[in-house]
């Protein structure tokens, strides 16, 4: 287990950027902690490498933990020194004048501002970390990026399989029911032939191959499914390049039980071919069960 344990500690300047990279790391995959006082480090890591179960972890340092900072340079040398292929430190840096800036925007406190101005804490605050910084295997400025900017660079220096990264969810539904708050993309494939006027397959699901043949046997079918394709692949990319970490797909019909669930799983194995993409169906069963409540 050891062997495949990765730990990312998340420090650096307040204000440059680590709730963005937490939620990144989040994002990969890791197991993630924020707000980790440096004193319970040793304990955590040796809980972590008895698992079975966590080989990606992450977790943010900072001075919310100012208590405990005398001691956070000795921990983590001591560590570094001792799994030097395992823990990495990823340090956040920006000038003074963007952090006053960042502060000036969010009207917050800088967590060493007891008197004096923004200016000063930073100044005590990068003084303070200066050791941390130096002894850090990454260090990121953020001063000219953009959180999707930083994104991107996290994704490009701890991502192992890209793909994986973005999520795609494909799920029907039945309008009778209610469009899926969460969705992203909606599409309504109600000017379908339905499979409910067929008696043999009123009964049925899209997950059947007799409704699912019936669905895909029409001309306006199939062209709707290659110019849904091709629209998903330009809207896709851009969801991606907008730094987003997952897309809802959903796809509507009537009841939620015939046409969307034969589409989306026609879709879904299609994107399956270049995403991690996962295949639900709302409303498949609501019509069975209202059947059996009256």
């Amino acid at each position: 287990m050891l062997d495949k344990l990765e730990l990312v500690i998340i420090t650096g300047m307040s204000g440059a950027g680590k709730t963005v990279a937490i939620q990144s790391f989040e994002d990969l995959g890791y197991f993630c902690v924020d707000n980790m006082p440096p004193t319970l480090l040793p304990k955590f890591w040796e809980l972590i490498t008895e698992s079975d179960k966590l080989n990606k972890v992450a977790l943010v340092i900072d001075l919310r933990s100012k208590a405990f900072y005398e001691e956070t340079l000795a921990i983590l040398k001591k560590l570094s020194e001792e799994q030097a292929e395992n823990i990495r430190v990823l340090f956040l840096d920006a000038s003074n004048e963007e952090l006053v800036i960042r502060y000036k925007e969010t009207r917050r406190k800088h967590p060493l501002n007891v008197d004096g101005g923004v200016l000063q804490g930073i100044e005590l605050e990068r003084e303070m970390l200066e050791p941390i910084k130096v002894q850090s295997q990454l260090v990121i400025d953020t001063s000219d990026k953009t959180p999707r900017k930083l994104r991107e660079e996290i994704f490009k220096r701890f991502s192992q399989q890209e793909k994986k990264a973005f999520h795609i969810e494909v799920m029907s539904f039945g309008f009778k029911y209610g469009i899926p708050i969460d969705a992203d993309i909606v599409m309504d494939v109600r000017f379908l032939p339905n499979p409910y006027y067929i008696p043999e397959l009123r009964n049925q699901t899209g997950c059947q191959k007799d409704v699912a043949d019936y669905v895909m046997k029409f001309a306006e079918t199939k062209e709707f499914i290659t110019k849904f394709e091709e629209l998903l692949q330009v809207a896709l990319a851009g969801y991606q390049k907008e730094g987003r970490a997952g897309v809802t797909i959903a796809i509507g019909c009537t009841g939620g039980q015939h046409r969307s669930v034969a589409i989306t799983n026609q879709i879904g194995e299609y994107l399956k071919e270049k995403y991690q993409v996962n295949i639900a169906h709302r409303d498949i069963n609501k019509r069975k069960e209202t059947v059996n409540r009256s």
